[in-house]
């Protein structure tokens, strides 16, 4: 089979990908406004599939978070630096709780954090969500093995973390487990039985930390070793010397993060965690156990709400702009390069098809500043077509034959084409690395618009140029 067929194959299937990745998008914004935020409430897995929408466009709220540093036992940078991380992961896992799909949680300056919710219209809800008190519970599990019912009960009724919260669960539920037991939900996807009491709050530990090389339980791998307070290692020693053998949730804010097994009674206030760790798995349950116990509070200095007819507006201007821009494209190309022309118009569509499925693909977030960046890409997608036709005119006044003026057009502007996208992909690549917020999202939409527009602009069309020349008998390229 020639190259060219399974280059049209690959791009077939491309395309076929692309329409499965928006699809879910195009059934949640068809919805009216009331039908989508129902969707949102109940948390349905067609969120998860939905190319997301920043707050610039559908409204939601800004919270800027100060540390008390005032509160810490001093004021070396080391100290601030990690009390700044830990108030971080816990302002992120009670975000991931509240089930958003593309928050934005970025640090700022020492003591501050940037906290955007896209689509929240509960404000004291999320306020509360974000500003009360970390806990952190040591409870027993009731047993290793949950039973099958309780966990296919728990799959038909949808339950998430969010809504499998100590002391609320569902009746249906309750009826399954025996007295005095609660179902909670971890981190991955799994259910554990424990106790309803806590046997350990986090109020008795004093500090956690990764700790690398030998031991005897976890060999090589790392390892969190936890060191309790006083009062805290008394009934951490009681609790293990009666619970040999049995395993021991560690809860944050509801949620399992990890099981351990208890192996021998533990009288110094002095545990390890071990469970083949990789070191950024370690380090992560080591943040989740210091965040049980904030070092200071956390206060909200500024908070803004973006309304949603601002987003509506942002949504209409930018799609109107876009229309225009792409009709006066359109009627210029395929008046002044003709056939070829209405060819470089198919590759510009198929571009901004490629470019929204691969936003859904990645969960990338549309932002306002995103539309500019894609309107940005389709200008140079068009720059690049243009480079191709107007090398490919030279070559037809040179008297070529049309096979000849196909690759001669192609092989002379490349170089061009690749010189000019990647210096703006190295430039796209700092901003989505080093930017925050709208930056990032220009970022995001102008690295992958143009990959997207070489691909179609040096592939697309010469395979399409390619199928042609071999199925008919040109005598001259309409360019």
């Amino acid at each position: 089979m020639p190259k060219a067929y399974w280059k049209s194959l690959a791009i077939l299937a491309t395309v076929l990908l692309s329409g499965w990745y928006l699809f879910p998008s195009y059934r949640f914004y068809r919805l009216p406004r009331e039908k989508q935020q129902e969707l949102r409430d109940r948390r349905n897995p067609l969120l998860n599939r939905i190319l997301n929408l920043g707050l610039d466009l559908q409204g939601g709220i800004h919270l800027l978070l100060e540390l008390q540093t005032d509160k810490l036992p001093d004021d070396t940078p080391e100290t601030l630096r990690e009390a700044i991380d830990r108030a971080m992961e816990v302002v992120r896992n009670r975000i991931d709780q509240y089930g958003l799909s593309e928050p934005l949680i970025v640090r700022q300056g020492d003591k501050w954090i940037v906290v955007q919710l896209p689509g929240v219209k509960d404000r004291a809800q999320a306020k509360d969500l974000i500003g009360r008190t970390a806990l952190l519970e040591f409870r027993l599990l009731d047993s290793d093995d949950v039973p099958e019912a309780v966990i296919n009960k728990a799959r038909e009724m949808g339950l998430t973390a969010a809504r499998l919260r100590p002391g609320k669960m569902p009746k249906e539920i309750a009826a399954l487990l025996p007295a005095g037991t609660e179902l909670l939900a971890g981190k991955e996807s799994a259910f554990y039985v424990v106790k309803a009491s806590a046997a350990l709050t986090g109020a008795g530990l004093a500090n956690a930390r990764v700790e690398m090389g030998a031991h005897e339980f976890s060999g090589a791998s790392p390892h969190v070793s936890l060191e309790f307070n006083p009062e805290g290692a008394k009934r951490f020693a009681d609790l293990t010397e009666a619970n040999v053998g049995r395993r021991l949730a560690i809860v944050l804010d509801g949620v399992v993060q990890s099981a351990p097994s208890i192996r021998s009674r533990i009288p110094d206030g002095h545990a390890i965690i071990e469970g083949n760790f990789s070191p950024e798995e370690a380090k992560f349950l080591k943040s989740v156990l210091q965040a049980g116990a904030l070092p200071a509070p956390l206060e909200i200095v500024e908070e803004r709400t973006v309304g949603a007819t601002l987003g509506d507006d942002s949504v209409r201007a930018g799609v109107l702009a876009g229309a225009i821009g792409l009709g006066a494209i359109f009627l210029f190309m395929a008046i002044y390069y003709r056939w070829s022309g209405m060819l470089a118009n198919l590759a510009l569509v198929l571009n901004l098809v490629l470019l929204l499925a691969a936003m859904a693909a990645l969960h990338a977030t549309l932002t306002l500043p995103g539309i500019a960046g894609i309107i940005l890409t389709i200008g140079m997608a068009v720059d690049a077509n243009v480079l191709i036709l107007e090398r490919m005119r030279e070559e037809v006044r040179l008297g070529k034959s049309p096979r000849m003026v196909v690759d001669q057009g192609y092989d002379k502007a490349f170089s061009a084409i690749l010189d000019g996208n990647l210096t703006t992909i190295i430039a796209a690549v700092f901003m989505f690395q080093f930017g925050t917020g709208p930056v990032k999202g220009f970022g995001v939409s102008l690295m992958l618009g143009l990959a997207v527009s070489m691909f179609t602009a040096i592939v697309v069309t010469h395979t399409v140029y390619d199928l042609w020349l071999s199925h008919r008998d040109v005598q001259k390229l309409s360019v």
